[in-house]
């Protein structure tokens, strides 16, 4: 998949309200947000341990594989359930930092 197509299929996704779903080799169902997304790169920010602190990391698209997580919902109220979520593979282990 060319990386225009998966920003196609991520941009949806840049919502505070919404989450998704990200695995690297080193760590599975990771959840976080989808802060901004180019034809180049994909900018996260993912849970951590620690409460209402992120971990901001930016990834280019063609380490990141696209799929569909069906062992979660959509969260945010404004818009209608859906019964899967974004799921994003990324092809390195997670990035150092707050974990």
């Amino acid at each position: 998949m060319e990386t225009t197509e998966k920003c196609k299929l991520i941009t949806p996704w840049v919502n505070e309200e919404e989450r998704v779903t990200v695995d690297f080799l080193n760590e599975r169902d990771l959840n976080a947000q989808v802060t901004d997304c180019t034809d180049e790169v994909v900018s996260l920010a993912l849970e951590t341990a620690v409460p209402h602190v992120k971990q901001r990391i930016t990834l280019p698209l063609r380490i990141v594989e696209v799929g569909e997580d069906r062992t979660h919902y959509t969260r945010d109220p404004d818009q209608p359930p859906q019964r899967c979520r974004l799921r994003l593979s990324v092809d390195r282990e997670r990035p150092a930092g707050m974990l």
